[in-house]
């Protein structure tokens, strides 16, 4: 491909973020500011706008479009030390603390970037918000797929530094850190750090793959 190809493409592609950004921004405008079901509304949208223009786009452009609203509703350095666990968390160093956090991270964000690549019609509705102990926030929703079945989305969210962000997602009731947190532990403990590091590589790979 020559060079101005290129510069064409890339530009082609930051112009259709921007696009998807501001199409995303006016599907959460009619809802509160600030509330834990404008988060989830704001991570729908971002993500069935993802699925429109997913093939277009391509892994890399949905994922470039998606980063930024992963790191604002989710609490990704929260999560990876619920699931690691006080005991597995204090053994590491400062290093191993910030590696860790940056390559889940990138598995988070592979793994919506992956999953949510086009657009046959589906679409999500938020039930209900509910409080739940220790000052978090429970958010129902549904996604309804183009066959008429359909898939509930329960999100756990707690306010850090005065937002709320997502510590917890259940899939159809099943807990997406109970099930991290059994494999992750298991990996610390049989094979170490650097393990746990090459199984979520490889996770992030097979993200890219679909």
């Amino acid at each position: 491909m020559k060079v101005k190809q290129i510069i064409k493409f890339v530009q082609w592609q930051f112009c259709g973020v921007m696009l998807l950004w501001a199409c995303a921004v006016c599907a959460v405008s009619d809802v509160k500011s600030g509330e834990p079901d404008a988060v989830i509304h704001e991570l729908q949208a971002a993500l069935l706008q993802a699925m429109r223009e997913g093939e277009k786009l391509g892994y890399d452009g949905r994922y470039s479009f998606l980063e930024p609203i992963i790191e604002k509703t989710h609490d990704i350095e929260l999560i990876i030390k619920t699931i690691l666990g006080a005991t597995y968390w204090s053994q590491l160093d400062k290093e191993q603390k910030s590696l860790v956090v940056d390559t889940f991270r990138k598995l988070s964000i592979a793994t919506y970037a992956g999953q949510f690549k086009r657009h046959e019609g589906e679409q999500f509705e938020v039930i209900e918000q509910r409080d739940l102990p220790h000052e978090q926030k429970l958010v129902r929703s549904q996604l309804t797929k183009s066959d008429g079945g359909t898939v509930n989305f329960d999100y756990v969210l707690h306010q850090t530094e005065g937002r709320w962000r997502i510590v917890n997602i259940l899939f159809d009731g099943v807990s997406d850190l109970a099930i991290k947190r059994g494999e992750y532990r298991a990996i610390m403990q049989r094979e170490g750090f650097q393990a746990l590091i090459s199984l979520i590589k490889q996770k992030i790979e097979l993200a890219k793959q679909g």
